[in-house]
């Protein structure tokens, strides 16, 4: 019960204050090490092995100096806590762009989009501005809140750590361009592993009974699911993608600009209204209660069992 107590506070803590901006995030820790690291491996040949690695170091090396420190004090397990979820800031910034939309500054919003999306965002317009802030909540649900959640919930605060360490290696290495197409193969995968079960939990349960509770479409949220969950590149992130744009009656994906070039995406979700600002405000007020019942059924389950 003590464990659950602690998870419930770093929540908690997390919805009021947001990440701490006094105090070292271990997730910048993580990303200095990775970098210093990167640095050292990636001037031998065999880039695939090297970037396996790179992956392995940085997750066992987490995994272990978390459970070292958790065992100093309850507090800094709290903390740690704290710093696993970004439900407060995902909200925060999908707040700014609707906030800069309805003041019909539109250049701010593409400036604010651009600030969590790596698609460019300079000549948008206000729609596709909506789009991209649906779909990066959407998609930072999963692997920002609810892949954290789980396993903490399964495994305690070095578990989770570790996968934030995993996920942390994949925004940095895992792409699929010239320098990191074989260096971040390894990490790549490891976080589509990772995030496959929490992906799907996400989609098919979550998201429809927070659309639900929310007013939003549940049935089309399901349905959505069920069509369109495996039309993006990625195995896990179309789930909560089909379930936000069938929740609230959109169609996300299609034409984005990366880098100077036009890349068409598959379409997910049926248009049945036009986008708005105040899906934004929908799709924030979704993530939050999609965040809230997956802490609600993850410490039933754990109570229970």
């Amino acid at each position: 019960m003590f464990f659950e107590i602690k998870i419930i506070l770093g929540f908690a803590f997390d919805l009021i204050f947001g990440d701490p901006q006094n105090f070292p995030h271990p997730v910048r820790i993580i990303g200095n090490f990775i970098t210093k690291l990167e640095e050292i491996l990636y001037k031998f040949k065999n880039k695939k092995f090297t970037g396996f690695i790179l992956m392995f170091v940085i997750v066992f090396t987490t995994y272990i100096l978390t459970l070292f420190v958790c065992s100093l004090n309850p507090i800094i397990e709290v903390f740690l806590i704290y710093t696993i979820f970004a439900t407060k800031t995902l909200g925060d910034e999908g707040i700014k762009i609707y906030k800069s939309l309805k003041q019909n500054n539109i250049e701010l919003a593409r400036t604010q989009l651009g600030y969590i999306v790596s698609r460019d965002t300079e000549n948008i317009s206000q729609s596709d501005i909506v789009r991209g802030t649906i779909e990066s909540i959407s998609e930072n649900l999963t692997d920002g809140i609810i892949s954290p959640l789980f396993f903490l919930l399964i495994g305690g605060v070095p578990l989770a750590m570790a996968f934030k360490a995993a996920s942390t290696l994949d925004s940095m290495v895992g792409y699929k361009n010239d320098r990191y197409i074989d260096f971040g193969f390894a990490s790549a995968k490891f976080d589509d592993i990772l995030n496959f079960i929490p992906a799907r939990l996400t989609g098919f349960v979550l998201i429809p009974l927070a659309s639900l509770i929310t007013g939003n479409n549940f049935i089309n949220s399901l349905k959505v699911v069920f069509k369109d969950r495996l039309k993006t590149p990625s195995p896990n992130s179309g789930h909560s993608e089909a379930g936000f744009a069938g929740a609230l009656g959109v169609r996300l994906g299609g034409a984005s600009t990366y880098f100077g070039k036009i890349v068409e995406k598959p379409t997910i979700g049926v248009k049945l209204k036009d986008f708005d600002p105040k899906d934004i405000i929908k799709s924030v007020k979704l993530m939050y209660f999609t965040s809230i019942l997956a802490l609600m059924i993850g410490m039933v389950v754990r109570l229970w069992f």
